[in-house]
């Protein structure tokens, strides 16, 4: 049995499970593409009124790829070239779901999980950094751009084996989440973007 073989398209699938499209779809009878900003992660579903759905939304973007990690790391105990890789195919999954014309979210729910799986020491730490900027700032655009960027050099003060492998894999993962909220970024440079609890859409 080929580990790699296993988790590999695993952590993909896994990470793919579009749930906030699904429970709005199934709850509320809509596409949470067509509202909002149109993103399928935990925020835009809040935003869209469904406060309920957004919640078991970013737990269970959470949980897919906190899974995700978890089977890599129980198939090959020890290998951390293995989990960071897992991990990285469940963000992709998320990012690019093949279900929904590889157009998904931008990620941050699924960082953390990947995060707290790898160094749940870490994935706190960094969770508490978000925590505090968005309360400071009531941007999730923000806290999520400034969290993504510690991943790195907060996971490798706990994760010694540092691989070329694992060092790329966990800076990959925040790069393309700080990617993903480009259009965020022009408008927090711009003074445009929009803090949570607005009436206006953001995306």
């Amino acid at each position: 049995m080929n580990a790699w073989l296993i988790s590999i398209p695993l952590a993909y699938l896994l990470g793919s499970i579009p749930f906030g499209y699904l429970l709005v779809r199934i709850f509320r009878k809509q596409d949470i593409r067509a509202t909002g900003s149109g993103n399928i992660g935990a925020t835009n579903v809040v935003r869209s009124g469904a406060k309920g759905l957004g919640i078991a939304t970013l737990l269970l973007d959470c949980g897919k790829a906190f899974a995700a990690v978890k089977i890599a790391q129980h198939l090959a105990p020890g290998n951390y070239d293995l989990a960071v890789a897992a991990a990285v195919a469940a963000i992709l999954g998320h990012v690019f779901p093949a279900w929904l014309g590889f157009r998904g979210g931008k990620g941050v729910a699924s960082a953390l999980g990947v995060f707290l799986a790898l160094s749940w020491p870490a994935g706190l730490i960094v969770f508490g950094v978000f925590i505090v900027i968005f309360a400071i700032s009531r941007y999730v655009s923000l806290a999520s751009i400034i969290a993504s960027a510690l991943l790195p050099p907060v996971a490798l003060c706990f994760i010694h084996q540092r691989t070329p492998g694992v060092i790329a894999g966990l800076i990959f993962i925040p790069v393309l989440i700080i990617v993903k909220h480009n259009a965020n970024i022009r408008r927090l440079l711009a003074g445009t973007e929009n803090r949570f609890g607005s009436k206006k859409a953001a995306a």
